[in-house]
């Protein structure tokens, strides 16, 4: 039965704080040992669709100000990892790409991530999964009610 301190909402957000942390900081030194930050991660894993994105959805999908980005993705474009072009539909903005070389050191970097052995077990994690994608979208819609 819980106790009455782990249903306080607070409690809730230092234990996904605590979780969020901890799995990050896993993550990172696997990255760590192909050269590679959580951040430029993040962006990669974005660009890995073969879509192409514009910066604004980059920095949102990579939790970035767009400042920080924009240099983040410069580095990228000078390892040759990331390209910008011209989107064809908007002239205005430019969509980031993979090169080539970048998309092999995404593949790399993925079978990296997922070797490790898994923090959970296959239903533990797609229940996880359910519950992060309900809380988020819970979440989203009180904001969008509240204004914020």
């Amino acid at each position: 039965m819980p106790s009455p301190t782990s249903r306080r909402p607070d409690a809730l957000v230092q234990l996904l704080t605590r979780a969020e942390r901890l799995a990050a900081r896993r993550l990172q030194g696997v990255l760590e040992a192909e050269g590679c930050s959580l951040d430029a991660w993040r962006v990669l894993a974005s660009l890995s669709d073969g879509e192409g994105h514009h910066m604004t959805g980059l920095a949102e999908a990579a939790f970035l100000p767009p400042p920080t980005l924009t240099k983040l993705v410069d580095q990228l474009v000078d390892q040759n990892l990331v390209h910008r072009r011209v989107d064809p539909f908007d002239r205005r903005r430019v969509l980031a790409h993979l090169t080539p070389r970048g998309q092999e050191y995404w593949q790399r970097l993925d079978r990296a991530v997922r070797s490790g052995p898994p923090p959970l077990g296959d239903g533990d994690e797609d229940l996880l999964r359910s519950l992060l994608v309900r809380l988020e979208t819970a979440l989203e819609g009180s904001a969008h009610v509240q204004g914020l």
